[in-house]
């Protein structure tokens, strides 16, 4: 029998639609709910006990809509907090970092790769370490970009200042000699353009979005074919609907339906000292 539960996924903002996108046009069949943690962006400057207080709060919330599948469709997340993720739900959870660092090792020609991500994501080498897992021979090549993620909350994709800031990030990856770069960050695919004009045509551009749409094929057994959802996808916020609205109907193939304003932090999660275990488990299994 067909599991016709929707699939979750959650993002600190927007970025996290790169994902959604990629998604849907792989398993159009497939209903969606998306939460974007408006309220508490970015997630990429906050320490590792803190990213994964709010992540695990977003995970929560989306267990409780009785998703069969989550995606956390962020790479800081993705890097400091999945595996506690995934010993606290049994619904798979798939994150970014590992499709991301599987395609760039598959492309790279001359075996140096380039990574841009939060400073979050960057600190905790979570690409490098994925990327030397697969082939201890490549050569990797982190910058974090701080920036790009307010720049891309804001609309600009192709600002003149935009593109100033970006060459300043992405000329040590340059001069690197790069010729595969990961967009490490969901919301840096909405700056493909400006940041593809900057490294050259010839350096391929790996878009860590398309690179979970075909591992999420993977673990439902499906592909594209079937008819649209009859049903309407969902998208929560945490705070500022009207902006996430705007923002999203710039670059979804289909302007946004349901948006709906919730709050997350009813239950109130704790760490230990070293942020590595919960004390408090509110949605734990069972």
């Amino acid at each position: 029998m067909m599991d016709n539960r929707p699939i979750g996924i959650f993002d600190s903002g927007v970025g996290g639609l790169t994902v959604y996108r990629a998604i849907k046009r792989r398993l159009p069949c497939e209903k969606m709910i998306y939460l974007g943690d408006t309220a508490r962006i970015p997630y990429g400057t906050r320490s590792p006990s803190t990213v994964k207080r709010y992540a695990y709060q977003d995970a929560a919330f989306l267990v409780k809509q009785g998703v069969k599948l989550l995606v956390v469709a962020c790479n800081t997340i993705s890097s400091v907090a999945l595996r506690l993720l995934q010993s606290s739900y049994d619904v798979p959870i798939v994150g970014v970092i590992e499709p991301g660092a599987k395609a760039a090792v598959r492309s790279t020609r001359n075996g140096r790769v380039g990574v841009i991500a939060t400073e979050a994501t960057v600190e905790s080498r979570a690409y490098e370490l994925a990327i030397k897992n697969l082939d201890a021979e490549v050569e990797v090549f982190s910058q974090a970009c701080p920036l790009f993620v307010p720049l891309a909350e804001e609309g600009w994709l192709e600002h003149d200042a935009t593109a100033l800031i970006a060459r300043h990030y992405l000329e040590p990856l340059i001069d690197a000699g790069v010729d595969t770069l990961v967009l490490g960050c969901t919301h840096y695919p909405l700056l493909r353009r400006t940041i593809q004009k900057i490294m050259g045509e010839e350096v391929m551009l790996l878009d860590s979005g398309e690179c979970v749409a075909a591992e999420i094929g993977q673990v439902l057994k499906k592909t594209a074919e079937g008819e649209a959802a009859i049903e309407d996808d969902v998208f929560y916020v945490t705070d500022s609907g009207n902006r996430f609205r705007r923002i999203a109907n710039l670059f979804l193939d289909n302007p946004i339906g349901r948006l709906i304003a919730v709050d997350i932090w009813e239950e109130k999660v704790q760490f230990d000292e070293g942020g590595l275990g919960l004390l408090q488990e509110a949605f734990r299994k069972g």
